[in-house]
């Protein structure tokens, strides 16, 4: 059951691992030029991207070009760009003037036109064309997603947060830079409904057959979030009375599922409200809430959250924790919402640190379990979703060459903001932490260090030590002890320097709180067994057997 256990995680994580192994891994140019912030990426701060594509269900192909608008940071002639071969850049434009460029692989660099000078700001039109990769095994192994619904009808969209968007359009391709906004033009078939990020400004039909649906965007959003749905959509439309006000909640879906996505989303106003009572208002109020039926399983696209787990609890049926309470709320619908505030409205700069998205975000199911059922139930959710840990690497990759760590991001850094609650131990205060991590962080992109730092601030505690033992090695800290005389002697093993995590242990009927450190501590002690409190991630060891 555990190894079925973890074949599903591995089947959930929506970037696609190649292998789960220890080993270092090697990497190549193309790694660094993908991954790191070269003298060409860092001059230019991209302010909007205005995304015109025709796509072409027929020969599975795309045409079309992004006009960048970005500010000069600093004196600099050459931009670089990104596009996924074999994707092709056509011509790039600036003031009329054509720019030559050269690829090295996927990175484009680009002579300018124009002489940059701060704080100019200037614009950059790229024309593309091409038949992008098509994805194998979405969201897993993304790509452009050509599919048909029941009907017969193309059904296509794209998942690409692994891969990129420099699959199928030209960008700034690194987490560290969002646009401030960003209008989308998709051209499709008119006997099709294209769906994207943001709120639909206006629909044109066109005398070739074709129709070209304009969405807008007006918060930053990452570019693997950028994302066009196409297929026979109707629209289920709801509201709720959030923080901020009224919150338009929508559910784009195949027609023939107009009637269950009615009842779906009424769990999305539920997880809603759960997510802003612990982590503030929803980020986006301009942009509203959206889910949109799509032939893959999930993936968090800001605005636009792909839904793919047939209107069904659980993760495709299944419960990920199993106790049982992940069979009481749709997966999908909770987790890539959870992502509206860890991962869209907080964005990790590098993809190292992309526990920032997911711990907290798989974290949120503990917490909109407990919403629902109480304390003990979102507790024992967390608890269960151990039996998926791996501890095959650490959680924090390599920075620089677009290296995500290990899938353990997922529920180990879900635990590990489960066991900090328990050292916090005022819920008020762990709610109060969230809450502001969140408005401090507001729109931002971030790294560990800052997340790292304004948590230990927030609760008034050394948590660098945790932090370094659970997203920088691979141990789980082990609570030796040994009884001699009538005393306990304990200690910490298995741990980085001077872990020194107080814990929460039972013996006979009582309670009481040990504080070990890696050093042998005795305390007069006449029980012949200790256990610890299972919402600490931690493992013990007796020494007197």
């Amino acid at each position: 059951m555990q190894s079925s256990l973890r074949f599903y995680l591995i089947c959930f994580v929506f970037f696609f691992s190649a292998a789960l192994s220890a080993q270092k891994p090697t990497y190549t140019h193309a790694d660094s030029l993908k991954g790191c912030l070269t003298k060409q990426r860092i001059w230019w701060d991209v302010l909007h991207y205005d995304l015109h594509v025709s796509i072409n269900p027929k020969d599975s192909s795309l045409i079309g070009y992004n006009t960048i608008t970005y500010k000069v940071l600093e004196p600099m002639s050459v931009m670089q760009l990104d596009l996924m071969e074999p994707m092709m850049i056509d011509s790039i434009i600036q003031n009329g003037i054509s720019c030559n460029w050269i690829s090295d692989g996927n990175a484009h660099f680009v002579s300018l036109a124009l002489i940059q000078h701060p704080p100019q700001k200037r614009m950059i039109r790229i024309y593309f064309h091409g038949k992008p990769h098509a994805a194998k095994m979405p969201p897993w192994d993304g790509g452009l997603v050509w599919s048909k619904d029941k009907k017969g009808n193309p059904w296509i969209s794209i998942a690409c947060q692994g891969m990129a968007a420099q699959v199928w359009f030209p960008n700034k391709d690194h987490m560290y830079d969002e646009p401030d906004s960003s209008s989308i033009f998709i051209t499709c078939p008119k006997k099709l409904v294209a769906v994207s990020n943001g709120r639909l400004r206006s629909v044109k039909m066109n005398a070739n057959e074709t129709a070209t649906y304009n969405w807008a965007v007006v918060n930053p959003i990452n570019n693997y979030n950028i994302i066009p749905y196409i297929g026979n959509y109707v629209c289920v439309n709801d509201t709720i009375r959030g923080e901020n006000g009224a919150l338009d909640l929508s559910f784009w879906v195949l027609e023939t599922n107009y009637e269950k996505a009615k009842l779906q989303l009424l769990q999305a106003k539920s997880m809603l409200h759960c997510f802003e009572n612990w982590f503030g208002p929803y980020p986006f109020y301009e942009d509203g809430y959206k889910l949109v039926e799509a032939p893959f399983l999930g993936m968090e696209h800001q605005s636009a959250i792909a839904y793919g787990n047939d209107f069904q609890n659980g993760y495709r049926g299944r419960d990920l924790s199993q106790t049982g309470w992940g069979l009481k709320w749709d997966f999908i619908i909770v987790h890539e919402s959870g992502h509206e505030w860890f991962g869209n409205n907080i964005s990790a700069r590098d993809v190292a640190d992309n526990w920032i998205h997911e711990s907290f975000t798989a974290y949120s199911e503990n917490l909109y379990t407990e919403y629902l059922f109480g304390k003990k139930a979102g507790a024992e959710y967390v608890i269960g979703t151990r039996k998926a840990i791996l501890n095959d690497k650490t959680i924090i990759g390599d920075y620089n060459v677009n290296n995500g760590g290990s899938n353990d991001l997922y529920y180990k850094g879900a635990n590990m903001l489960h066991t900090i609650r328990q050292l916090v131990n005022n819920d008020s205060l762990w709610r109060s932490a969230l809450r502001e991590l969140n408005k401090t962080f507001w729109h931002k992109t971030v790294t560990t260090k800052q997340i790292e730092e304004y948590l230990s601030f927030a609760v008034q505690l050394q948590l660098q030590p945790i932090f370094d033992q659970y997203l920088r090695t691979t141990k789980i800290p082990v609570l030796e002890y040994r009884f001699k005389k009538e005393k306990l002697y304990y200690r910490w093993a298995n741990c980085v320097k001077d872990f020194d995590m107080p814990i929460n242990i039972t013996y006979d009927r009582y309670h009481t709180l040990l504080r070990p450190t890696i050093n042998w501590q005795e305390i007069p002690f006449k029980a012949t067994s200790i256990s610890a409190d299972e919402n600490f991630y931690v493992n013990t060891l007796n020494l007197s057997k």
